[in-house]
């Protein structure tokens, strides 16, 4: 028997399920999504975090019960010191730590893929190129960037 393989979805990939603004990308969330049950999902407290800030709190609710069976992972400070190598690196914009944030935590889980929708900061190959040598200098597993179309 094989291992179930383990994805985190960054908020992006919850939010694009209710995103009627991109109907391709939330038809291909929605594609992802009704397999998702063959994987391990996870997502973080940084995840959480951000969906609470959502003002429109139908919005929220209905982004809230999309994660309801996800695992949740904690922050941690090696995650934080992590995140932070890699701005220093310039993986992610200091501007914007919570990206780095989310691939440290999955980094940290051994997960071994990260999916997001977000082009400009995460799916993107500067970034996962810094990422990959960071993670080898610290002899940690190396973590798939991709999008939830990616794993059709």
């Amino acid at each position: 028997m094989t291992d179930r393989q383990r994805i985190y979805l960054d908020t992006s990939v919850i939010s694009a399920l209710l995103d009627h603004r991109n109907p391709e990308r939330m038809e291909l969330t929605k594609e992802f999504m009704a397999s998702s049950d063959i994987y391990d999902i996870y997502i973080s407290e940084i995840t959480t975090a951000e969906l609470e800030r959502t003002p429109d709190e139908h919005l929220r609710a209905a982004m809230k019960s999309a994660i309801h069976d996800f695992q949740v992972l904690p922050g941690t400070d090696d995650g934080a010191l992590l995140a932070e190598e890699y701005i220093r690196n310039g993986a992610i914009p200091e501007s914007h730590p919570e990206d780095a944030y989310h691939i440290a935590i999955a980094v940290l889980a051994n997960i071994g893929f990260l999916l997001s929708w977000n082009f400009k900061h995460i799916v993107r190959l500067k970034t996962r190129r810094i990422v990959q040598t960071v993670n080898a200098s610290r002899g940690l597993s190396q973590i798939n960037i991709l999008t939830p179309a990616e794993m059709l």
